[in-house]
C-alpha cells in the first residue's frame, strides 16, 4: 500500500484485493452476525440499557422500574415491550402484579464489558 503525505492514510491509495484466497470463509463469517444490529440497536437506547441494568440486580415490576427511572408506567411499559420480543428481559404473574427479569445472563455480560469499555478509555 503507497502512503502520500497530506492523503488519507485509512484508505488504501490503489485498489488491490487480499482477501481473496478467504473470501467464502470470510463470506461466512459475514453471515453470523446477521441480525446482531438489531439487538444492539434495542440495546442502544439509555433507557432500555438502564431497565436491564436493574433486572439484572433483581426482579421488578413495572412500577418500581417507573419510579426508580423517574418515568411514566406507560413509558416503562413500552420498553419492556419491546425487550421481551428481542428476548431480553421476561414477566412473571404474581395476582395482579407482573414482575420482570433478565431472560438470561447473556445480556448483563453485555453491557457489563461495554462499561468497562467506556470507563477505561475515560
Amino acid at each position: 500500500m503507497n502512503r502520500k503525505p497530506g492523503k488519507n492514510n485509512d484508505v488504501c491509495s490503489e485498489y488491490c484485493l487480499s482477501c481473496q484466497d478467504k473470501e467464502e470463509e470470510l463470506r461466512a463469517m459475514i453471515l453470523e452476525v446477521s441480525g446482531l444490529s438489531e439487538l444492539f440497536r434495542v440495546l442502544s437506547d439509555e433507557t432500555r440499557t438502564k431497565i436491564l441494568y436493574l433486572l439484572a440486580e433483581r426482579e421488578l415490576c413495572v412500577c418500581d422500574l417507573a419510579y426508580l427511572l423517574e418515568m411514566s408506567i406507560p413509558a416503562v411499559s413500552h420498553h419492556l415491550r419491546l425487550l421481551k420480543i428481542m428476548r431480553l428481559a421476561r414477566s412473571r404473574k404474581d395476582g395482579k402484579q407482573v414482575f420482570y427479569s433478565l431472560d438470561d445472563d447473556h445480556v448483563i455480560s453485555l453491557i457489563k464489558i461495554a462499561q468497562e469499555h467506556f470507563v477505561e478509555k475515560g
